[in-house]
């Protein structure tokens, strides 16, 4: 692909979207929604999205495309408003006439200081989807604070679950963990308040709380014990906060390993020469015994993985159905046979940046497809095309944009 000329297929083809969303949590909701067909409008201020720049040491980023820019910004379209300013303020007006949902980062005090609070957003579309993606519940007394992927791991109880497996400090996960989980509460919200509009023509804001996402992410299994008032056990679930959970050694690599049911456990004590009276022992037997003697079971599955090659634990276990895979270091990833075969990476051309590839919508829509149609943007690159398509002329585009 070299540049836009793929027609949207996916189940969103036909809405439009206006994004004021950066960095992370925001623009991962919109990439989603991007693939799946939306009209992605990428409001920027004038100096940009600041993922804009980040670069890697002897990359090609060329005119503001950096690489978490490239793979966050694909299906989008830049539009550059100085919104301080009263054409542009106007212009803006006209834009929102023209989109089905209003999507923010910016918080919420600052989108009411531009005349952008969801009332006034929603006089001039009533049926618009307007979300905002917030670091805090505007109910709570965290309201209006910044927020980021950091402050969030630490808040939510995330920062808590490797000491409390490993020992140690608290530590953050080292991926963007709760920016990237609340784009994914984000991007369902957005896709849920239009399914409602569609069976009953309403809009409505809808609020995404970065803080009470990760921690209901974080509490599916952590909240355990405390499920229940008076708490009957402790929090965090002992078979995952479990140092033994972890990839196995193996001869020569690592694989990952996991029997799950009884018979799973009864067939891989025998094939692991451990004898079946390890499969009758009590501890053993259940599903509750395997969970409250966890540590122990993953420590003899830690010593018996490493007397055989990965490749000969592959070919003993998967014709017995015992779920097993070999490990993948990041290196790995792109020459991995399964992800070769669904074509996982998609390769691109780009007029400024050249040769690029950034992992496919990895979401298989049968009958409405989702695509990648055109490359992260320029800066303002769509400015005078998005404001014609609202019906400004030529010299409002240009004293709205100030060029």
């Amino acid at each position: 692909m070299t540049a836009q000329t793929a027609a949207a297929t996916g189940p969103l083809a036909g809405v439009r979207i206006l994004d004021l969303t950066s960095v992370v949590n925001g623009a991962y909701a919109t990439q989603i929604l991007g693939d799946q067909g939306a009209d992605i409008i990428k409001l920027e201020d004038p100096g940009g999205d600041i993922m804009r720049h980040p670069g890697v040491p002897g990359g090609r980023n060329a005119d503001g495309l950096g690489p978490n820019f490239l793979t966050l910004n694909r299906n989008k379209r830049s539009i550059v408003l100085d919104l301080k300013q009263d054409k542009a303020r106007k212009a803006m007006a006209k834009l929102i006439a023209t989109c089905d949902v209003f999507v923010a980062s910016v918080r919420y005090e600052a989108l009411t200081r531009l005349g952008l609070s969801y009332e006034e957003v929603s006089a001039i579309r009533p049926d618009i989807i307007y979300a905002h993606a917030a670091g805090f519940g505007s109910d709570g007394p965290y309201a209006g604070l910044p927020a980021y992927d950091d402050l969030i791991q630490a808040a939510s109880g995330m920062a808590d679950l490797i000491p409390r497996t490993f020992g140690g400090e608290p530590a953050l996960l080292p991926t963007q963990a709760a920016d990237k989980v609340s784009g994914l509460f984000l991007a369902q919200a957005v896709s849920a308040a239009l399914f409602h509009r569609e069976r009953t023509g309403k809009g409505q804001f809808v609020e995404v709380p970065m803080l009470e996402c990760v921690t209901s992410f974080v509490l599916v299994e952590n909240l355990y014990g405390h499920v229940y008032q008076p708490p009957a056990d402790q929090l965090g679930y002992p078979r995952t906060l479990n140092p033994f959970r972890k990839p196995f050694a193996t001869k020569d690599g690592h694989i990952g390993l996991l029997p799950y049911n009884n018979k799973h456990w009864a067939v891989f004590f025998r094939v692991a020469d451990f004898g079946d009276e390890f499969a009758a022992r009590p501890e053993f037997a259940t599903v509750s015994g395997r969970n409250n003697n966890i540590r122990e079971l993953y420590a003899l599955v830690e010593k018996v993985a490493a007397t055989k090659t990965t490749q000969e634990w592959i070919d003993l276990l998967r014709p017995l159905s015992i779920p097993v895979i070999a490990l993948n270091r990041l290196d790995d990833l792109e020459n991995d046979p399964h992800l070769q075969a669904v074509g996982f990476f998609e390769h691109l051309e780009h007029p400024q940046v050249g040769h690029y590839q950034v992992p496919k919508p990895p979401v298989k829509f049968a009958q409405t497809p989702s695509s990648i149609r055109s490359h992260a943007p320029q800066l303002g690159e769509h400015s005078a095309q998005i404001l014609s398509e609202a019906g400004l002329d030529d010299e409002e585009i240009a004293q709205a944009t100030g060029s």
